[in-house]
């Protein structure tokens, strides 16, 4: 008995290390297509066993890609193998499968302008070594970079050229110049991507060195030169019949970000009550002064329609000084009206008004 039991145990163990590895040979009626390089499997075989599973596909397609996973590794276990640092690494071949680019080819690089003229002239370029042999320290060094050879940034020491002042700082005076180096360079390479995008690049002062300059380009050049001081041309004098320059803007003020907390506390109080409030918040001067400005408008649009009618209607003037197509009693109404206003003060004694009306003010009938 005891030795059945021992032999059952094992056998059920078997069964159960058999249940939980796979078999590593797997039949296929069509062989896969293998292209190692890409680790790349394709399978051909109709998908029979998804058509059977029906509505639930999941346990057919682990299968399937269980199946021609360990087909695609033994083939990588068939390809030579070497080892690299305590690792077992399969040497990959070739890929044949031509696979999609996520982005497109990168095209070249556009030639700078010392590029094309060194093309034009047939100018090589000279390679350099990285390494040069420094006198000082008296070891190679590299050329540029870090603890370069011939560093002049390390020297504590600068002589004073004949010509120049004694009381120049001549350690500022050379970071100076880097800096001007650097920015000129930047210059230069930012005009290279604008002449390779084939954009108008334009001059610090607005102006093109063409010797025909339009009125606009010279307005834009003068209010570039004003503001360009460092009071941001607030100094400057001005001409007598000179304008204010347009689009110049205002003058941003922010708060101060701290110190005032009393005034913060205040204005974020005031926010949150106009953000909680559900009237809106109206301004009774400026409704008032926009109801204003549009009234006006509206008069100036109808004297202005007003006069555009009495300009249509009214003719050219004949030889004779009246108006063509005009009645011939329309100028004596008004000349008329026009006089008896003028004349508003009392008559004189013994006379009679046109119109007749006696002294008194009574009319004939």
């Amino acid at each position: 008995m005891e030795g059945q039991s021992v032999e059952e145990l094992l056998a059920k163990a078997e069964r159960d290390e058999a249940e939980k590895l796979q078999r590593i040979t797997v039949h296929k009626e069509l062989e896969l297509e293998f292209d190692l390089g890409n680790l790349l499997a394709s399978d051909r075989n109709p998908p029979t066993g998804l058509r059977r599973a029906g509505a639930t596909p999941e346990a057919e397609l682990q299968a399937l890609a269980r199946d021609n996973t360990q087909l695609l590794i033994n083939q990588l276990w068939q390809l030579p193998t070497e080892r690299v640092e305590e690792a077992l690494v399969a040497r990959l071949p070739e890929p044949t499968t031509r696979l999609p680019r996520e982005k497109p080819v990168p095209r070249p690089r556009p030639l700078t302008r010392w590029q094309q003229f060194a093309r034009l002239k047939g100018i090589r370029p000279k390679k350099k070594t990285n390494l040069v042999w420094d006198e000082v320290s008296g070891q190679w060094r590299r050329r540029w970079g870090y603890q370069r050879a011939r560093d002049d940034t390390k020297e504590w020491l600068i002589e004073v050229p004949g010509g120049a002042d004694p009381l120049e700082d001549q350690f500022a005076k050379r970071i100076q110049a880097k800096k001007e180096r650097v920015a000129k360079n930047e210059l230069n390479r930012l005009r290279n991507l604008a002449r390779a995008h084939k954009m108008q690049v334009p001059s610090a002062a607005g102006m093109h060195p063409t010797g025909h300059q339009s009125k606009e380009e010279l307005g834009r050049a003068m209010q570039v030169a004003k503001v360009s001081t460092a009071s941001v041309g607030r100094f400057q004098e001005r001409l007598p019949k000179e304008k204010n320059p347009r689009g110049s803007g205002k003058k941003r003020k922010f708060q101060p970000l701290f110190g005032d907390f009393a005034a913060e506390k205040k204005s974020q109080l005031e926010l949150l009550r106009v953000m909680n409030s559900k009237k809106p918040q109206l301004d009774v001067t400026r409704a008032t002064n926009k109801q204003m400005r549009e009234e006006d408008q509206e008069e100036a649009a109808k004297r202005r329609k007003m006069s555009q009618k009495s300009k249509r209607k009214g003719g050219r003037k004949g030889p004779g000084g009246k108006r063509k197509g005009a009645p011939p009693s329309q100028g004596g109404k008004r000349n008329r009206a026009l006089g008896g206003r003028m004349n508003s003060g009392p008559p004189p004694l013994g006379s009679k008004r046109k119109g007749g009306q006696h002294q008194g003010g009574k009319r004939r009938k």
